[in-house]
This record gives C-alpha cells, structure tokens and sequence, in this order.
C-alpha cells in the first residue's frame, strides 16, 4: 500500500519550492539548460573510438572501411557534442569562480558562431591529439614488462583509457569550454579510478602504471617521458582565501613535474610551488611540500618491521 495521495502532493510541493528557477548558478539551482552527462559521456565514447578504432566498439572491417568509419563517427559526433557546447557556453559567465574573481567573461552575442567556432578548433586538434596519444602507448609498452603486445596496452590498460579522455578533454578546457570537460574526466574516473582533471597540462610519453586512485590537479604541469604508479597524488595545499572569505582561484595551486621523473606508488606532492627536477626519483610513500633538485631520490625513512613467530609469539 502506497502513500496517500495528500502526503505525495505536499512533499513535491515543498520539494519544488527548494528551487531557485531565476537562471542563476547557485546551490538550489535547477540547471534546465546546461550538458547531460550521458549525451557528454556518449560523445567521449565515440571520440575514444575516433582515436583507438576498436577500444569502445568493434573495429572496421579491415584497412580499407577505416576512412569510412572515421567519417561515420565524426558525422555523428559532430551534433552530438555542438549540442552539448551550446548548452555549456553560457556556463562561462553564470559561474561563481568568475563572479568572485571580478573576471566575468562577457556573454556570447551568438551562441551557435561560437559553438561552431570552437567544434571546429577541436576537431582540428585530433589529429595532433592521436600522435600524443600513440607516444603514450609506446611509453607504457616500454615501461611495463608485464605488457606483451601494444594491443594489449591499447585494449587493456586503464592508465592509457585515463590519459586519452584527458587529452581530449583538456582540449575543450582549452578552449574555454564549461563542465563538458569535468563530465568527461569523472566519467572515467569512475571507469579507471584515476582523477585527472582536464586543465593538467601533460607532455607526451606519459605513463601511469596501474592507475587506480591517482591525482593530478587542475593547475599541475607535466613534462615529456613522466611515470607514475598508482596512489599518486599531485595536489594543493590548504587554500589562501580573499577578503570575503573565498578560495583564491586562477593562481598555480599543483606541482610541476619536470621530464623523466619517476614517481612510486601512493607518493604525494603538494603544492603550486613545488618543482620535481628533471630525471627525480620519488619514493614510495613520500610526502613532500617543497622542490627536488634534479637527479635527486627521494625516500621516506621506513619504520622498523617486526616479524613474529604465529606461535611462540616470539620476534624473530
């Protein structure tokens, strides 16, 4: 036996007067005209496919079809994601971060210019997008021996499933494109348990071996032939606050990592004025707040084991 009907009706009430329906970006907002996660999340999985025929469906029938399923995945995600950056864009002036700053951008005249203008310059960029990503798979094939063919590194490794979407979405980020590129990067962070978000700005050859429950900040800064394991955390550190009280935003809050640098399994490095040299080695478990020079390791000191007989009880 259901609710009575009054109850029902007196709870959607109260429910819908929670709402601010006035178009504004706030906590109680109804966001009517913004992305859907699930169109977004359809168009990255079609760019995926775009990029890696064969990673998210089946492969063309041979080299021959493989100009024509380009086409045919381009042509369908073109109105797929236009729709969705159109919905996006007025998102660039309504977002609390540019009220707080003072740098509201100002409004599109015409969204549709703008949208057309900006699918364009990502289209353009796939290419270029493609040769980043092959010198990714490359670097996990040579940074991993347990990999035995390149199409198992393309086919089975999250790392590179985690790092492709990044790529891409941080292209859209570049482009100044509001919350497509965040849809699409906790997309696969529910896929591969890998945080990057889509401003990380990353050099090629980059490897993240196992993946699972690595981050890398909006504002970190990777050089060329970085790897990384898993647990990594490339963070911030507590955040400065304005007058009013609010975070500072727009100003360097992750590390740099320079070129070459290996990074160990569940290491943490915090802070936008922290620098790892070129060729660092970071240990396992480290926590660090301040530069490494290059050439350097780094290592934690370990605490004493202590191993015990299971039935004496006696240390041995």
């Amino acid at each position: 036996m259901g609710p009575p009907e009054a109850d029902i009706c007196a709870i959607a009430r109260t429910l819908a007067q929670q709402f601010n329906l006035t178009g504004a970006d706030s906590p109680d907002a109804l966001p009517a005209e913004c992305p859907e996660p699930a169109k977004v999340v359809d168009a990255l999985r079609i760019l995926l496919d775009i990029i890696f025929p064969g990673k998210i469906t089946s492969p063309p029938d041979g080299p021959s079809e493989l100009g024509v399923f380009q086409l045919r995945r381009l042509s369908e995600l073109w109105p797929l994601l236009y729709h969705q950056i159109r919905r996006a864009l007025p998102y660039r002036w309504l977002g609390e971060a540019a009220r707080v700053q003072g740098v509201r951008p100002p409004k599109v005249a015409n969204l549709d210019r703008e949208t057309s203008r900006i699918l364009r310059a990502f289209f353009k960029t796939l290419p270029a997008v493609r040769e980043l990503l092959i010198q990714d798979v490359q670097a996990a094939y040579d940074g991993d021996p347990a990999a035995h063919t390149y199409a198992e590194v393309l086919l089975a490794y999250p790392g590179l499933l985690a790092i492709a979407a990044h790529r891409l979405s941080h292209e859209l980020y570049k482009l100044k494109v509001p919350i497509i590129p965040r849809i699409m990067s906790e997309w696969i962070h529910t896929k591969t348990g890998t945080d990057i978000h889509p401003g990380a700005r990353i050099g090629k050859a980059f490897f993240i071996d196992h993946a699972t429950g690595v981050v890398i900040g909006e504002t970190t800064q990777i050089g060329n032939h970085v790897k990384i394991y898993q647990g990594v955390t490339l963070g911030a550190r507590s955040f400065d606050l304005d007058d009013k009280g609010n975070p500072v935003k727009h100003i360097k809050r992750h590390p740099t990592i320079r070129d070459q640098v290996v990074i160990y399994a569940n290491a943490t490095i915090l802070g936008g004025q922290t620098v790892i040299g070129a060729r660092a080695v970071i240990g396992a478990n480290v926590f660090l707040m301040e530069s490494v020079p290059a050439d350097s390791i780094v290592s934690s000191i370990h605490p004493e084991l202590s191993i015990f007989d299971k039935n004496s009880a006696k240390k041995t």
